[in-house]
């Protein structure tokens, strides 16, 4: 069970995933920064993977902004991770990958996937079928929002081969755009 370190600023949670191998400096980053900063600003928490990377800038901007960071990390999974980064004031931890993906789109109103490899489109894939599926139990989807036209891409290819909703999926530039389409699916007031 986890334990809570801090109380949330917001009960509105906005999950991020993204790269893992994005360092300070590089404008990944540094968008990464902007993304957490701006969601807590704008008066939501964030919930990422805990560690390094996108995750950490998230992070960071967030807990700089005075907003409440969720970090779900996987201890027994990344073995040469030493747990949580810095920014993160609560941490849970779960057994395996596919329990912390669940936890982070279990605990967050909406989710915003920014530049990353094989494991952040995995959790998109996860954020865009369960925005699928909720229609069938009456609720509404909850906002995906991906930044960047690779992500434009992929959706765009995924959705006409397999058939799907890629309305589900909303495609944008930046992060300034990223933030503005969650406020207006999930306003915090």
């Amino acid at each position: 069970m986890p334990v809570l370190i801090s109380p949330p600023v917001s009960n509105k949670i906005i999950a991020v995933f993204g790269a893992s191998r994005s360092i300070p400096g590089d404008g990944i980053y540094e968008g990464g920064v902007t993304c957490g900063r701006l969601l807590a600003e704008s008066g939501y928490g964030v919930v990422t993977g805990g560690y390094g990377g996108l995750m950490e800038a998230v992070s960071k901007g967030a807990s700089e902004a005075g907003g409440h960071v969720v970090g779900v990390t996987a201890p027994a999974v990344f073995h040469d991770r030493d747990g949580a980064n810095d920014f993160v004031a609560e941490e849970r931890k779960a057994a395996h990958l596919v329990e912390r993906i669940h936890q982070l789109t279990d605990i967050s109103v909406g989710t915003i996937v920014l530049p990353g490899s094989l494991g952040t489109f995995t959790e998109l894939g996860v954020a865009w079928n369960l925005a699928f599926v909720a229609r069938f139990s009456g609720q509404e989807p909850k906002p995906v929002v991906t930044v960047g036209s690779i992500w434009h891409r992929l959706v765009s290819d995924v959705g006409s081969r397999l058939a799907t909703d890629t309305g589900l999926v909303s495609c944008v530039a930046t992060v300034d755009e990223a933030v503005q389409v969650i406020k207006q699916a999930v306003p915090v007031a």
